[in-house]
């Protein structure tokens, strides 16, 4: 599956950082898929069940937000503890068409519908914030 390019662009902002991160990690939206339109109160009503369920599957979570530096499109997203199996299966549940992967400092964009991913670069050089 080819990824949208917007996947290779994406940086993400930190209110704060984290105490650490762990050596494995996702990164889940629940916003409108690529080309679709949600209203806010779509997007923020699945961005509250995600952050509930998340909470209840990883024994870490950090808010982040992914956003375009080209178009400044903003998905507030979580980075989570769970392996890529489970992250996968969650993110097809909230209707995205991928999620991101961190494997050490690794990026790596992963299809929520099929098994592919793609190398996206080294994910601390993409956090913009603290």
């Amino acid at each position: 599956m080819p990824f949208h390019p917007s996947y290779f662009e994406t940086l993400f902002r930190l209110q704060t950082p984290p105490r650490r991160w762990p050596d494995r990690f996702a990164i889940i939206s629940a916003c409108a898929t690529t080309g679709e339109v949600w209203s806010p109160e779509q997007n923020e009503s699945a961005d509250h069940r995600l952050s509930e369920l998340l909470a209840e599957r990883s024994p870490w979570t950090h808010r982040l937000v992914g956003f375009s530096p080209t178009t400044d499109h903003a998905e507030p997203s979580w980075a989570v503890e769970l392996p890529i199996s489970e992250a996968r299966a969650i993110g097809a549940d909230f209707a995205q068409d991928a999620i991101y992967f961190v494997h050490g400092d690794e990026l790596s964009v992963v299809s929520c519908g099929d098994p592919s991913s793609q190398f996206v670069g080294p994910f601390r050089e993409r956090i913009v914030g603290p």
